[in-house]
């Protein structure tokens, strides 16, 4: 299992909100390319980026920023955030983006991410983010009445190649991820899962680490690396 620290921007800074509340913001630092080369050079394999401001709002605001970092790394990053366009992914395809991650699109529109699938292949991520077991779109302000499981089985039949489950009660909150909820997803679908939210500790990774087996491959966190509750070092070798 893979260990992927993830860092979200809003306003060209590196900030992490608590359930995804844009008034519960904490900033970590004011040069998120230079947050990166610090990851890597901890032992991060992969890194996660969220353009707040386009999750919110629906437009890659912080683009430029994230290309500064894919083209600072050797290692391969993915970004979500405002991803709703054929010309948005492939602009980040463009810049050194290994996968772009689409959600709100893919819940309101199955004929578009059935295309976009079938013209992105494994370079599109399906971004699943859910409270209560309902997916959320729209940076999680809006709610659909439909589970996480039941898009992710229709959006697995449009071609989507991979998916990051998050469960928004849990994210910032380092109190474990939602291993129920992902164990379902996981064994409803036959692509590979990431997780993410809520993993505060060595012991939230051992949780994980069953999940394998049903195609649970890497965890995303963020907030207990930047409080130091959890060391990348120390993870990467828990989850390997």
């Amino acid at each position: 299992m893979i260990i992927i620290p993830a860092i979200d921007i809003r306003g060209g800074r590196c900030v992490r909100l608590l359930q995804g509340d844009y008034d519960r913001e904490t900033v970590y630092g004011a040069d998120p390319v230079e947050m990166a080369l610090r990851w890597q050079s901890l032992g991060a394999e992969r890194l996660h980026v969220v353009d707040l401001d386009g999750a919110r709002d629906g437009v890659g605001v912080n683009r430029e920023v994230i290309a500064q970092i894919a083209g600072s790394l050797s290692i391969p990053v993915q970004t979500g955030g405002g991803m709703r366009t054929e010309g948005s992914i492939r602009w980040m395809l463009e810049h050194g983006i290994e996968r772009c991650v689409v959600g709100t699109t893919a819940a309101l529109d199955t004929d578009t991410a059935r295309s976009l699938f079938e013209r992105f292949g494994e370079s599109l991520i399906l971004g699943l983010d859910a409270r209560d077991g309902k997916v959320a779109v729209q940076g999680w302000r809006q709610i659909l009445d439909i589970t996480a499981v039941d898009l992710a089985v229709r959006m697995v039949g449009a071609g989507a190649k991979r998916i990051i489950y998050t469960d928004i009660a849990r994210d910032g909150m380092q109190t474990g991820a939602n291993v129920t909820g992902l164990q379902s997803l996981a064994q409803a679908v036959d692509v590979p899962v990431i997780a993410s939210g809520g993993i505060g500790s060595l012991d939230d990774i051992a949780a994980l680490r069953p999940l394998e087996r049903w195609g649970v491959e890497g965890v995303i966190t963020g907030k207990a690396l930047y409080e130091g509750t959890l060391s990348l070092p120390e993870a990467i070798a828990a989850a390997s």
